[in-house]
């Protein structure tokens, strides 16, 4: 049962988790600067979130809006955010999970895999 834990070099072990965490951070770095866009109300708002989620930029198509229906326009801003960050988030959990598998762990041992 534990015959592979015989031939553990520690020394190894230790760099080997380095490697791991400087390939991570190197990961979320570039995820951070990914921006993703997604609209709401059918084009009359576009939201566009960084890999932090961070909302980065907001569109209002003032062709498609009623100046007068403001609660429909907060509606779809948040409705707009709300989507763009979910698809960031969805993107972010691929590029984790490939990672994961790159690096010969198991499915949901890295955070947010």
């Amino acid at each position: 049962m534990f015959d592979s834990l015989k031939n553990l070099n520690l020394g190894d072990l230790m760099k080997r988790a380095r490697e791991m965490q400087d390939q991570m951070q190197r990961a979320q770095e570039e995820l951070a600067k990914k921006q993703i866009t997604a609209d709401a109300g059918a084009g009359m708002v576009q939201a566009t979130v960084n890999g932090k989620l961070e909302l980065v930029k907001l569109k209002i198509d003032k062709s498609k809006i009623d100046t007068s229906d403001t609660d429909l326009l907060e509606d779809v801003i948040v409705a707009a955010v709300a989507a763009a960050q979910s698809k960031a988030a969805g993107e972010m959990h691929e590029q984790m999970q490939k990672m994961a598998g790159d690096m010969g762990l198991p499915p949901g041992m890295l955070p947010g895999s």
